[in-house]
């Protein structure tokens, strides 16, 4: 059995306590063993160590799981509950999150790597207040009368309506660079809705969604409402995105592995909804304020260590500026600190696994081979020669839309920064990708802000900011960027299906 290290900051914390716990397969409202009685380790990505292991759930766990599900959402109390009831139990899961901020933050810190004090502000925070959001939705899934026209029987009368009903079984694939927040994101619409879920936390970062788990059932979810199946995404995940008996699978992840779960869902024609990838473009005009567009452009790419599916990875700043804000960029990623997520001097985090690690200075490699140069970084960070996997903050010019640093998705605190002179031209440039996801846009010019925001191809266009996100804001991808939305009312058509009524008078 692999030795586990449980890292000295946090020996006398409320996670320690809960880590020395067996972490075990949530089904029917039990914490079991996986059939196959396999684990896999989980490491803390500051220093390599393992800190946890994990129950291996395969395809036979994730066949039970579903099956408890389905009892659940056919025959079990869930589905006799009133939309107040669910709504209750809904909103005191978010409750619950807060109450425990401290204790899910150290597992978000411990898993993924950021730093303790960003978990605290954000992830948790939000993850909460998504419950208590879509909490409110429960009482309003509401649907229409409909005034029909049946033209072939003018002397009939009909009363038509339409009922909102929830879609089944969910299947939910959630993804390690926000892995509470994620699991809070499709958990709670799926919940308010009245489906029941069978949940698939990333195995680099299962933590936080077990615990989280636990705080469901405390909050009083039926026997078999939510399950969680722990283990690989070829395993577990795969035979989840293919189960006959699940009606509905919602994934966020690479684009990628998007592919295959649509491959996958083909069997029963589930339906699927994807938060994939993104090559986010970032405008910055002359007229802009470039005290703020400048930690704003900063922020939009090292947040989260760069692990953003919407980080603003291609920046484009007019010629007459470009110097001025790429050295401006380059001065707030030199006082970028670091280092361990429990530090409180740390700002950033190392990347959450040695896969990842590899992948983002592979790319660093790669653009600086192709011509690219490093305005700062661009490489690994010292402290990654004690175990972690700590990159620098990167900045790359003299790089064009052909590279493949420009092109593809690096997932690390890594941009392009490239300059543009003609303003009607960058309208094209920023659409120039597979993705579109989100979009950047500083500029003092109103009408611009506009006609940008209307022409780019993205989900989300952030004008004289980057990354604010809000319950009540759909949130979701253009091309290969995705399917459907998360948060907002928006999330509830994930979750629902309409049914016609035609009753003959």
């Amino acid at each position: 059995m692999t030795a586990i290290a449980i890292p000295p900051s946090i020996a006398s914390r409320p996670s320690a306590q809960w880590l020395s716990k067996p972490k075990q397969l949530l089904i029917n409202n039990q914490w079991v063993d996986p059939q196959g009685g396999e684990t896999f380790d989980v490491f803390n990505p500051a220093t390599g160590e393992v800190i946890a292991q994990v129950a291996a759930g395969e395809a036979a766990d994730i066949d039970k799981a579903v099956k408890a599900a389905r009892r659940a959402f056919e025959d079990g109390p869930w589905k006799k509950m009133t939309p107040s009831e669910r709504g209750k139990i809904v909103w005191r899961i978010g409750e619950l999150i807060d109450q425990h901020c401290d204790e899910l933050a150290e597992l978000e810190t411990l898993d993924n790597g950021k730093p303790l004090a960003v978990a605290k502000v954000a992830d948790v925070p939000l993850a909460g207040d998504i419950f208590r959001y879509m909490a409110g939705y429960a009482t309003k899934l509401e649907g229409n009368t409909i005034p029909i026209s049946v033209l072939y029987a003018p002397d009939s009368q009909f009363h038509a309506f339409t009922l909102r009903e929830p879609v089944g079984v969910v299947g939910q694939i959630i993804p390690w660079n926000f892995p509470l927040l994620m699991a809070a994101w499709k958990l709670a619409p799926a919940l308010a809705c009245g489906c029941t879920v069978v949940l698939k936390p990333a195995e680099q970062t299962p933590l936080s969604a077990m615990r989280l788990g636990e705080l469901a059932l405390e909050a009083g979810l039926p026997e078999g409402v939510l399950n969680i199946v722990t283990g690989l995404g070829e395993t577990a995940g795969a035979a989840l995105a293919s189960h006959n008996d699940v009606d509905k699978v919602a994934f966020t992840g690479s684009t990628e592995v998007g592919k295959m779960i649509v491959n996958a869902a083909t069997g029963n024609l589930k339906k699927v909804t994807l938060e994939l990838g993104g090559k986010s473009p970032n405008v910055i005009f002359k007229d802009a304020d470039l005290n703020t567009a400048i930690p704003g452009a900063a922020s939009a790419i090292f947040f989260n260590h760069g692990q953003c599916c919407c980080a603003g990875s291609r920046l484009y700043v007019e010629k007459e500026i470009f110097d001025e804000v790429a050295s401006g960029i380059a001065e707030e990623a030199k006082k970028i600190t670091v280092g361990d997520g429990f530090d409180e001097n740390t700002v950033m985090g190392p990347l959450v696994s040695q896969e990842q690690f590899d992948r983002v200075t592979k790319y660093m490699d790669i653009g600086l081979n192709s011509g690219a140069k490093a305005l700062c970084g661009g490489s690994a960070n010292e402290a990654a020669k004690d175990g972690g996997y700590y990159v620098n903050p990167t900045i790359l010019v003299d790089t064009h839309e052909q590279m493949q640093v420009v092109q593809e998705e690096i997932f690390g605190p890594v941009v392009t920064a490239m300059s543009f002179t003609d303003p009607e031209e960058i309208v094209a440039r920023s659409n120039d990708s597979i993705y579109g996801l989100a979009a950047g846009v500083w500029t003092a010019d109103i009408s611009r802000a506009h006609r940008l925001a209307k022409a780019i191809k993205a989900g989300t266009v952030w004008v004289n900011c980057y990354n604010v996100f809000d319950s009540a804001m759909p949130f979701g991808g253009y091309k290969q960027s995705g399917w459907g939305r998360e948060m907002g009312h928006e999330v509830l058509n994930n979750y629902l299906q309409t049914k016609s009524v035609c009753i003959g008078l």
